[in-house]
């Protein structure tokens, strides 16, 4: 049933919730009179002028506009006058995948992480990159990833030196959140940033790696959100959630395992790393 089908996915993102509620009342309301009068009048008009009420304010409200470009398509060049950090204000959960996510994770990106996601109780980021002792995997990413750019800046490898080193700091830091990181045997071929992906004001943003490429920056971006696309919305939540618990745990202290806490329900395997 289509209707059912809408209602249950409004319900979930929380959207359209008044009309559904009066929608039902109303034909309750029907149903019931059909056998008698069994509902007072006072009570069939509450239902019907609610109803009229909602839909004059509905009519009365502006069009919500999507928060970024009309496109879902475009490269790096996008946050050149949005960038990503200044999405990172207000979330609470940040998910990545990068083949090394070197670029990605900026010093001025995790220090905003700092400020916002992983100073609030119950914020939570997780990094997924390529592990590093998978010499094979590496090589075969960075022909894709180095090989087939015209104009490259970095090398793979080195890249992701640094961000496992900088990922073993930031999960160092004492923080209110929560700070996780695994490493994938291999790249699949794109790279993934979601933000508050279970809210209904979330963001997928999704990098194409591509065969061959002007440079890095010129990649193809997809960015989605539950209002423009539900289907492939999801689909690119749940690509990460299938990265993830595929991943290697990272070897953590006796110490600091121990004082872990319940496995987050969203982790579904493995425990996270404690700050």
């Amino acid at each position: 049933m289509i209707w059912l089908r809408r209602l249950i996915q409004d319900l979930r993102i929380r959207q359209n919730v008044d009309a559904h509620v009066v929608t039902i009342v109303v034909f309750a309301f029907a149903v019931v009179s059909i056998f008698g009068d069994v509902v007072p009048d006072q009570l069939k008009w509450a239902a019907l002028l609610s109803g009229v009420g909602i839909l004059v304010y509905r009519l009365t409200l502006p069009e919500e506009r999507p928060e970024v470009s009309a496109s879902i398509l475009g490269d790096r060049s996008a946050f050149d006058s949005v960038p990503l950090s200044s999405a990172l204000a207000n979330a609470r959960d940040v998910r990545i995948f990068a083949p090394s996510a070197v670029n990605l994770l900026s010093a001025h990106t995790c220090e905003t992480l700092r400020r916002t996601v992983l100073a609030r109780a119950g914020g939570s980021v997780r990094v997924v990159i390529l592990d590093p002792a998978e010499k094979a995997a590496v090589r075969m990413a960075s022909k894709q990833l180095d090989d087939s750019v015209d104009f490259p800046i970095q090398r793979l490898p080195a890249a992701l030196d640094s961000a496992v080193e900088r990922l073993d700091l930031m999960s160092e830091w004492e923080v209110e959140g929560s700070f996780r990181y695994r490493l994938l045997p291999y790249s699949p071929g794109f790279s993934i940033v979601l933000i508050d992906p279970e809210s209904s004001k979330g963001r997928a943003i999704v990098e194409i790696h591509g065969f061959h490429n002007p440079s890095t920056s010129s990649r193809m971006h997809l960015e989605l959100n539950r209002a423009q696309n539900e289907r492939w919305y999801s689909y690119w939540v749940r690509q990460f959630d299938y990265i993830w618990r595929e991943a290697t745990q990272v070897d953590i202290s006796p110490a600091a395992e121990a004082d872990d806490g319940p496995a987050p329900a969203d982790a579904r395997e493995g425990r996270g790393r404690p700050l």
